[in-house]
């Protein structure tokens, strides 16, 4: 509307200069070289108008021509650029769909057509990756790092390289070298960290937290962070108590509820004379997660006292989180230790229906201590075998006697407490066995009919008591859905915990339906 507006406002401004121009009549004259040439004012104006039109189109010829070398190399360049893009959208797709041939033939095209294009380079990559050139792909990953805006990526992929041949120098140094182009850069700060904690550099690992803060969680860099702390003070207990002490309180307000964390805090302010201190972290970290360390830790706040005051302890602890088996325990040791045998039953008795493998034990070291009766023990460490498990330390399949920061696989903060396969003892859905049904029949030949009168009677099975067959309980997990297409990792992204081992899960065995024999031997396994 407004451009209409102005519009019509130009085209009246203008019929008011020529009715203007026409109102008032006029005459110029020009004298040049011999000739005169007299005209009104308008038809002058008129014939400047179209002077000065005429003279801008052939300028305009003029620069054309003058321009069209270059219009002719620009236009052959952009349709050079096309058919490289077109290269590089079939190679891409090819990768992903798993054609060695038409991505390696796509890659040749586009280095021909589009050289030195970063896309170009990353198909040239991953299809040299894709046929197991690691030649060519680091080759072309060195090419990236040499353009600034592919620098981080050609990092990534020599990064990559560097771990597929176990070579860790070479993968350190160009993460090391990705967070010195681009500090922000996630994986590059992950793989030095990994390194620092592979290494027990705990001090370097701490400053790589540092340089990934911004791309972090606020949980997690806490978390983390927290975990190097602990780390750093286990590694300087012997060497400077002070530190330790200080590394350890902010490992505590970064994350009250980890537990090395808590049980070392109280043992370094015990030893300080801060005893109300250590008893107020030791008693939150029981509250969020009830440990056998932090009890053990809250029993000896006080190296003087005596077992009775021990156990008095104790059981305040145990008081603010009722109903715990770990408090239990703790109550049931620390009364062993004080010989009052009553209190320690009296903890364990409501767990002796189906005990764990500590409280049958503890209650076997019970019967030694107070009565020396040798049947009770053993009928007590028979159980212990049978028991099922108790918790402990676990990452990556591997159970250790006590808390580490970095599991066997190199993740930090890998161990956490937990039964060991825990996934066997693992609740499942149940599903309704029907009875074994008869064999199939199956087609006889003529052979075997005239040989039938003669053939001795198989015996049947023998019948399955309804009570063994109603019910079976599923342990298997369900297989995972494939995926349609399954793309190729991108050389800039590997996938999170990509070297990482889960922890083992049981093995299942798969019986058939109509299996009768199979299905009986299960009930009894």
């Amino acid at each position: 509307m407004i451009r209409i507006v102005l519009f019509l406002i130009s085209v009246g401004i203008i019929a008011a200069g020529v009715a203007w121009l026409a109102d008032r009549p006029g005459d110029v004259a020009v004298t040049w070289m011999g000739y005169r040439v007299e005209t009104s004012v308008l038809m002058a104006a008129l014939a400047i108008i179209v002077l000065v039109i005429a003279l801008m189109a052939l300028w305009s010829v003029v620069r054309a021509i003058l321009r069209s070398p270059e219009q002719v190399s620009l236009f052959f360049r952009h349709r050079r650029a096309v058919k490289g893009y077109l290269a590089i959208s079939r190679g891409l797709i090819a990768i992903g769909a798993g054609n060695l041939r038409v991505a390696r033939k796509a890659a040749d095209e586009a280095a021909r057509l589009s050289p030195g294009d970063p896309l170009a380079l990353l198909l040239t990559a991953q299809s040299a990756q894709m046929a197991g050139d690691s030649s060519t792909a680091e080759r072309a990953f060195r090419d990236m790092t040499a353009r600034d805006d592919t620098k981080v990526l050609g990092l990534r992929g020599l990064y990559i390289e560097a771990r597929r041949r176990n070579d860790a120098d070479a993968a350190r140094r160009a993460a090391e070298e990705a967070i010195k182009a681009q500090p922000g850069v996630v994986w590059a700060g992950q793989a030095v960290l990994d390194y620092r904690c592979n290494v027990h550099d705990w001090a370097g690992a701490l400053d790589a937290l540092e340089h990934m803060k911004a791309a972090l969680e606020k949980s997690d860099y806490r978390r983390k962070r927290a975990v190097l702390l602990v780390a750093r003070a286990q590694a300087l207990a012997d060497i400077d108590r002070d530190a330790t002490r200080a590394l350890i309180l902010e490992s505590v307000k970064l994350a009250p509820d980890l537990v090395p964390a808590a049980a070392l805090a109280g043992r370094r302010l015990s030893e300080a004379g801060d005893i109300r201190k250590a008893r107020k972290i030791l008693e939150a970290a029981w509250t969020i997660n009830p440990h056998p360390d932090i009890a053990e830790s809250y029993a000896g706040l006080r190296l003087g006292d005596s077992a009775r005051e021990r156990l008095a302890r104790i059981q305040k602890l145990a008081d603010k989180v009722p109903g715990q088996l770990e408090g239990a325990l703790a109550v049931a040791r620390a009364a062993l230790d004080a010989r009052e045998f009553a209190t320690a039953r009296a903890a364990l008795a409501p767990y002796l229906s189906a005990p764990t493998r500590r409280v049958a034990t503890l209650m076997a070291d019970i019967e030694e201590a107070e009565n020396g009766d040798q049947g009770r023990v053993r009928e007590w460490m028979a159980r212990a075998m049978r028991a099922s498990g108790d918790p402990a330390w676990t990452a990556d399949g591997v159970v250790s006697d006590r808390w580490l920061p970095v599991s066997p696989s190199g993740r930090l903060d890998g161990f956490t407490w937990k039964v060991p396969l825990a996934e066997i003892g693992v609740s499942r859905p149940v599903i309704e066995v029907a009875p074994p049904l008869a064999e199939p029949a199956t087609e006889v030949s003529p052979e075997a009919k005239t040989a039938a009168p003669t053939a001795a009677p198989t015996e049947a099975p023998p019948e399955i008591p309804p009570r063994k067959v109603a019910k079976a309980r599923v342990s298997a997990k369900p297989r995972p859905v494939e995926p349609v297409i399954p793309l190729v990792h991108v050389p800039d992204d590997p996938g999170l915990d990509a070297n990482l081992e889960p922890d083992p899960v049981p093995e299942t065995t798969i019986v058939q339906a109509g299996d009768a024999w199979q299905r009986l031997r299960r009930l009894f396994r």
